[in-house]
């Protein structure tokens, strides 16, 4: 059975929290990292600012120019966004959420949830991302392509 079926089903702030609660448990798993928890906090802090900006700033760039923010429908999108954060990045939401939990990751102080951030890459890219873009080639054509030549996928 292809793999296909996950594509866009599953709203990426859902496979955020699943892989934010797989991190607590890896946490338990060891080895603890020897940062001090005033270093942890400030550092998790400070990365979840930086997401929290990325997210807030892919959110309402789309509202700007009314284009739908529903990352199950891409075919719906009205508008190709290209300025403000997306001058850095084509998925600063998804940015945002990576930061969120490797911040999340910084908080736990242990090495195994640090998968946690990487396997959010992956899936979201595989089934969320790469059909995207397919759905924006469709609608915006060269247009899209040229601006996924200037911009990175991610960062």
């Amino acid at each position: 059975m292809s793999a296909r079926w996950l594509e866009l089903r599953i709203p990426p702030p859902v496979v955020g929290l699943v892989v934010a609660v797989a991190m607590w448990f890896l946490a338990a798993l060891g080895p603890a990292l020897a940062v001090p928890d005033t270093v942890r906090l400030w550092l998790a802090l400070a990365i979840a600012g930086v997401g929290g900006c990325f997210d807030l700033s892919g959110l309402i760039a789309f509202v700007r120019r009314h284009t739908t923010v529903n990352p199950l429908k891409p075919s719906n999108t009205s508008a190709l966004v290209t300025s403000g954060v997306y001058r850095i990045t084509r998925n600063p939401m998804y940015v945002g959420m990576a930061c969120l939990l490797a911040a999340w990751a910084v908080w736990l102080g242990a090495l195994w949830p640090w998968l946690g951030p990487v396997a959010f890459v992956i899936y979201i890219t595989r089934f969320q991302i790469r059909p995207e873009e397919r759905a924006l080639t469709a609608l915006f054509g060269e247009a899209y392509t040229q601006y996924a030549m200037r911009v990175r996928r991610w960062l």
